[in-house]
């Protein structure tokens, strides 16, 4: 339960919680690493998280990131993160997760960061949910009818196929990606998705198309009745960072 408490002309308080979530980059670490606890994070989003779990000292707290969290900047990122939190009362449980062992068809790897408080919660030991027997497919979320603004224009695949042709010759893996409706799930989709579409393409016959927004939505687990108000370059970006 998180609670918000509201004051006029002035910012809204946050009040009681007892489990808190959160996301941070781990760019601004690459300064860190002084070993000067708590303050060795200060100008990062990670010391505003700290900030409010010190002040409010919720049972749980999970924070998540990028599958390369752990190994950003040698290890020394994920070092300050693990001694800032055990220094205001934290045992922490890490594990990289991904999505399609969870019934999303989407090869989509984070780090979740499990903190538990030693004062509040008597059993700290920590189990991650073991991956789902259930085999996923991309053809399970795509919708039966499309608009044909998503298939791509001869000049985008033209160029998509030219672009994979040059990154072969050069020995690198870049360029698109197709899927069918038989494939068990697609690449990452970034918030980049909007410019091209390149790493999630599905098979037509012909040119392929991207996919649709609401697609998008069902890749990243949204229920069907969340409600898309913003254009498709927004969703994409909003979607691929959530």
């Amino acid at each position: 339960t998180m609670q918000y408490i509201s004051t006029r002309g002035q910012a809204p308080k946050i009040g009681f919680c007892d489990v808190l979530l959160a996301g941070f980059p781990c760019q601004p670490f690459s300064q860190a690493g002084l070993k000067k606890g708590f303050t060795d994070t200060r100008g990062t989003l990670f010391f505003d998280v700290v900030r409010i779990i010190n002040a409010r000292k919720p049972s749980l707290a999970l924070l998540e990131n990028v599958k390369g969290f752990k190994n950003h900047d040698g290890g020394r990122t994920f070092r300050v993160v693990k001694e800032t939190l055990d220094e205001i009362g934290y045992d922490i449980f890490a594990k990289v997760l991904n999505a399609s062992d969870f019934g999303l068809p989407q090869n989509r790897e984070r780090i979740f960061i499990v903190c538990v408080n030693r004062q509040k919660v008597k059993a700290r030991n920590f189990d991650f949910p073991k991956p789902l027997k259930t085999k996923t497919r991309v053809g399970d979320i795509l919708e039966r009818r499309v608009d044909k603004k998503y298939v791509l224009s001869d000049k985008l695949w033209n160029g998509h196929k030219r672009r994979l042709k040059e990154h072969r010759a050069k020995g690198n893996g870049f360029g698109y990606s197709l899927f069918t409706q038989d494939s068990t799930r697609t690449s990452t989709v970034s918030a980049r998705y909007y410019k091209d579409g390149s790493e999630v393409l599905i098979a037509t016959g012909g040119n392929p198309r991207k996919i649709t927004p609401r697609e998008a939505a069902r890749l990243q687990g949204f229920p069907e009745n969340f409600k898309i108000s913003v254009s498709d370059s927004q969703a994409y970006k909003q979607f691929g960072n959530s």
